[in-house]
Order: C-alpha cells, then structure tokens, then sequence
C-alpha cells in the first residue's frame, strides 16, 4: 500500500486525534464509554456516512455468523458499526498505527473488542492463516494502491470459496489534466486511477465473478460539495474546538475534493463481486 508516512501527505489523514476533541466538546471525558451512534458523525471517513455501510451490510446479507475484513479501516467506524449492528466479527485492517491505535481505543470504549479485531498492516502481504473471511469490504481506500494485481489477488486468497467483494471506491470518467492528476497524487495520494472497464477487467483476472458496478459519481460529486461548503459555513466553531492549522488543513481537502469531481474527470464507483474458482 506503501509507507504509512507517506500517505500523511493526504490532510484528512493528520490530526485523527480531533476526533477527541469532537467528543470533549460533546462532554465526553476519555474516561467515558461510548456508543457507536455518538462516533458516526466523526468516524466513518468514506462519503455517505453509516448508510453507505448499511448498503454493504444488506447487499452482503451480514449477520451474526458472519467474518468480514474490513481494508483500510481508519478509524474504525465501519467496522464497529458492522458489529453492532449485526453481531459479525469484523477484523479491521489499517495502514497508519495512529488511526489504528485510536481506533482500537474507541472500540473498547464502546464495548466491542469482543468482536472487532484491529490489526495494523498493509493488505499487500497481509495473510491469514486460513480463508476464512466471508466478505471483505473497504470503503475509498483501493485509491491509495496501484498495485492492484497484488491487492485483488490477495482479496481472492482470504475470502472463503463464493465470499464477496464490496468496494466503493474512485475511477476516470475523463482524461484527467496535468493539474488534475497533481492533486490527487499529491493531495489524495492517488496515484493510479483505473476506468471502470480496466477496474472490472481487473478484478475478472483475478478470479472475481458476478461482477456488480454501481456509479456513484453524481451522488459523491453532491457529498463532498455539501460538504465543503458545510465546513466553510462552520468554520469559526472548528477553529475554536481543533485550531487553525487542523482547520485548514481539512478546509484545503475538502475543497479539493469538491474540485476534482466537479470537473467530471474523477467518478466513483462501487463493486461487488464474487470469488470463483480458489486459484492458489
């Protein structure tokens, strides 16, 4: 996926611990238990909050016996919100020892270890000892690893025989200009960008089947809009609880994001699939 320090060149990605001062301003001491509706307007990192997660959760048929591994879990709301919800277990995989480390705090806090499972590694030689994993799901997290051979093939390898795949993650739409493919390099950490035929040829060369493909792009394009203009309308009382610097940090990538998708080269996607044939 690449090195953990590298990604910080991405702003959403500094600074996980304003998550603490979201709740200290909500009267929540780091002494307090939690529940998992108090985290989800801070802890679900992808666009469309917990009902992109209930999307998965339905799609998937998520129940009680169900063992799910969650790529790129940040800071765990998924994973947690899965959980709760449906009894699974859910092993929650992450990159950056910070956001797993508050993570795997706010999972105990809300009474959850039992059945959540943070591990801080990179899916690229992430291994399990079996396939034992129902489902893998990952929310925009695939953008920051263009080695998509390695990392679908190892989808493949930890999904039990006719497991699935749900991702929601970006595609070209367009030929991205120079200044577009800049900014999510340096911005996003993005640096490979698939279409969607060159994602689902992808994903049939690595053993997936009964392809799914949902276009996301309008409905993201008005997320992360809404959602810059929400910050900047706020922005006072986000300087006042988390700083300047943290403030303008997260107002430069969500204007970023709200740019990119308004010039209609950068889309969005979601797929799922399903494991055919084991190929070792």
């Amino acid at each position: 996926m690449g090195h953990a320090d590298d990604i910080k060149g991405m702003k959403l990605y500094r600074h996980p611990e304003r998550i603490y001062a979201e709740l200290a301003a909500r009267g929540y001491t780091a002494a307090m238990q939690l529940k998992v509706s108090e985290l989800a307007a801070f802890d679900q990192l992808h666009y469309g909050g917990t009902a992109a997660v209930d999307d998965a959760l339905h799609t998937l048929a998520v129940g009680r016996g169900s063992r799910i591994l969650d790529i790129g879990s940040g800071l765990g709301g998924p994973a947690r919100y899965l959980a709760e919800k449906t009894g699974c277990h859910v092993t929650a995989l992450e990159l950056q020892p910070d956001l797993h480390d508050i993570a795997r705090c706010l999972t105990v806090r809300c009474g959850l270890a039992d059945r959540v499972q943070h591990v801080c590694g990179d899916i690229l030689d992430y291994s399990a000892c079996v396939r034992r994993f129902d489902a893998v799901v990952s929310w925009l997290a695939f953008l920051h690893i263009p080695d998509r051979s390695t990392l679908l093939r190892n989808c493949h390898q930890l999904l039990k025989p006719g497991g699935r795949l749900f991702v929601e993650d970006f595609c070209a739409q367009g030929v991205l200009d120079e200044q577009e493919r800049g900014l999510l390099s340096k911005d996003v950490y993005c640096a490979y960008l698939p279409t969607a035929e060159e994602y689902l040829a992808q994903l049939a060369a690595n053993g997936f089947t009964d392809v799914a493909y949902t276009d996301m792009t309008a409905s993201w394009t008005t997320f992360v809009r809404k959602r810059m203009e929400s910050y900047v309308t706020n922005r006072a009382r986000h300087i006042e609880r988390h700083g300047n610097e943290i403030v303008e940090d997260l107002e430069g990538f969500y204007t970023t994001m709200s740019r990119l998708f308004a010039g209609g080269n950068l889309g969005g996607v979601r797929i799922v699939a399903r494991t055919g044939a084991y190929r070792p």
